[in-house]
């Protein structure tokens, strides 16, 4: 009866223990996103993945009207900015005329969710904190987003214990081999707007473009499968010049996410019957293609091979008129097999 009673109560601890260290670990990432939508920010950081590292200039902060002011700026080759004025984003990029689009989501290097709701990503993702330790001379908090399955990558995240601002960031197998990171260099908050954020306020952007594309659109081809917690974010059919045949070919393209990754998906009739498997990865993201039947399918994100594969094999002829019903239905697919 004692054994039986300590045995109770050490399950009790571990259990209230995991409780803690869970609540804990989403209090950061939630100071996180308040941090990442509230302060005025100028950093530096570095991305680091096969043996490279690409450097970026990073400001953020509010201006007038409380309205949020960021810039992104690759430090390295062409000319690649991101300019964000509230909801209009700027792109600037080598070989075309710079553009700006509606949208709140700047598309960087950083997870567009860790300025977002936390609470979305509980239905695929664990919360640990484990311990502190000391980055760029600041005190960090680490904090793991572990993936509740296979067919993921799981995310470690160093935060600052005095602003809660992102430190560094690695992404790791399951093994815990490391894919990709992202190491800070220079941190500096402010209570005011940084000069050169001052100037951007007073900056026309480029003409607003329209969209045109027709976004969830009934495809002939659907996704049979996906990882449980991912959904359709946009889908559209469109043609590109195939020089090859000399005229134009219809590609399908979904785009599904979890909140954290994004996983593109192509689909196009191909002229070959049969091509084996073919994939490349770049730091954490993995392309994969293959002809099977006589239709291409292309894989595009940050995710484990056998989770492409897994997804290209399940892509079949739509039963369904709208593809939004089949990726939802998808969602109630099992974890493991």
């Amino acid at each position: 009866m004692k054994l039986s009673a300590f045995l109770l109560l050490l399950l009790s601890f571990n259990v209230s223990a995991i409780t803690a260290d869970t609540e804990s670990a989403k209090f950061s990432l939630e100071r996180l996103s308040n941090s990442l939508r509230q302060l005025n920010f100028s950093t530096s950081f570095v991305v680091v993945k096969n043996n490279q590292a690409e450097p970026y200039h990073w400001l953020h902060g509010i201006g007038d009207n409380e309205q949020e002011l960021e810039i992104f700026t690759r430090l390295n080759g062409p000319r690649r900015d991101v300019l964000r004025q509230g909801e209009i984003v700027s792109y600037i990029e080598p070989e075309q005329e710079p553009y700006s689009i509606i949208s709140s989501d700047v598309r960087s290097p950083i997870p567009s969710i860790f300025r977002g709701n936390i609470s979305e990503l509980e239905e695929s993702y664990r919360f640990i904190s484990v311990g502190r330790s000391r980055i760029l001379g600041r005190v960090a908090q680490l904090v793991r987003i572990v993936s509740k399955d296979k067919y993921r990558f799981s995310y470690w995240l160093w935060l600052d214990q005095k602003t809660g601002l992102l430190l560094k960031m690695a992404v790791l197998t399951r093994q815990g081999q490391l894919l990709e990171q992202i190491q800070f260099t220079h941190i500096e908050v402010n209570e005011q707007l940084t000069d050169n954020l001052e100037q951007f306020q007073l900056t026309e952007l480029p003409k607003v473009v329209e969209l045109t594309q027709q976004q969830n659109k009934a495809l002939s081809w659907q996704v049979d499968w996906l990882p449980q917690g991912f959904s359709v974010v946009k889908s559209n059919q469109h043609r590109l010049n195939s020089h090859n045949q000399g005229n134009e070919k219809a590609v399908e393209f979904m785009l599904f996410s979890d909140g954290l990754v994004e996983v593109s998906v192509y689909v196009n009739p191909s002229q070959e019957k049969f091509r084996a498997p073919e994939y490349a990865s770049d730091g954490a993201t993995i392309v994969f293609n293959h002809i099977l039947q006589g239709i291409e399918v292309g894989i595009v994100g940050n995710i484990p091979l056998a989770t492409a594969k897994k997804i290209a094999e399940s892509i079949a002829p739509a039963v369904i008129d709208n593809v939004n019903n089949n990726a939802q239905g998808s969602k109630g697919e099992q974890q493991d097999d």
